[in-house]
């Protein structure tokens, strides 16, 4: 979940330096199915409890995550903040290194491997970061993109509780993604502190991005799940997504059969 927070704000961020944050709006004679007078949207037909849901995480966040992170953030030492990113990320890419090998991805599995390798000897177990420096760069990848390789259908949006925007897809992968990424899988420490700590480190790093989103985007609500949307279906195609096809309304009719 850790690479999923980070795509999602990465790409509202980049969307947003795009220009683009009006929210379209379907066209009147578009074919969107309609409950009662209300249109809904096939990647969300559960929109209404979505909502519910978003603004439940984003009253938390505000009165909690957010305070905390910013005393992380201006009173703990950038050394240590630092410190601490780097622990937690090479923590969660082992998990990433094994999601390269079952995706059938031997070269960049290999390669993540190295960089596991290479930060946990060389980094004081993974506090520094000497494999970037070394241009082994990190490649993240989850359970859930695991699932779209190997031809499951992400299915309708959904919006988690405390975990934030997701598809039913990733949501199958989410107790197994916590469960990998969790310092307390591989070392003696407490489950409740490390995840508290690695959920304030993270939150820290998107305090300035979740504020440009809250400052521009028109619809927050929509903007976030169209930008999550968008960035985990890269990702499955790493970065190559097939084109989309459209019907053509307005194809010409065919000629009318010639008389005998």
């Amino acid at each position: 979940m850790r690479s999923a927070l980070r795509a999602t704000l990465a790409a509202t961020a980049l969307a947003l330096a795009a220009g683009c944050a009006s929210v379209p709006g379907a066209p009147a004679d578009s074919a969107v199915p309609m409950t009662g007078s209300v249109p809904v949207n096939p990647v969300d037909p559960w929109e209404r409890w979505n909502r519910k849901v978003f603004a439940f995480n984003e009253a938390i966040d505000e009165s909690v995550v957010e305070p905390v992170a910013r005393a992380w953030r201006d009173h703990v030492p950038q050394m240590l903040r630092t410190g601490v990113s780097n622990f937690f990320g090479n923590i969660a890419d082992i998990w990433s290194t094994a999601n390269h090998f079952l995706q059938g991805k031997v070269g960049s599995g290999m390669e993540m491997g190295m960089r596991v390798l290479t930060n946990t000897l060389f980094g004081l177990g993974g506090i520094l970061d000497p494999a970037t420096e070394m241009r082994m760069p990190r490649r993240s990848e989850d359970f859930g993109q695991t699932l779209g390789v190997w031809g499951l259908p992400a299915g309708p949006y959904v919006v988690l509780p405390l975990l934030g925007p997701s598809s039913v897809r990733d949501a199958v992968g989410v107790p197994l993604d916590r469960y990998a990424e969790a310092p307390s899988v591989y070392l003696d420490l407490n489950v409740y502190a490390s995840s508290a700590l690695q959920l304030v480190s993270v939150r820290a790093e998107l305090l300035a991005t979740t504020r440009l989103v809250g400052e521009v985007a028109l619809d927050k609500y929509s903007f976030v799940r169209d930008a999550y949307l968008a960035r985990r279906r890269d990702l499955v195609f790493d970065g190559a997504p097939p084109l989309e096809t459209f019907q053509d309304d307005f194809e010409d009719d065919p000629p009318p059969a010639k008389a005998n």
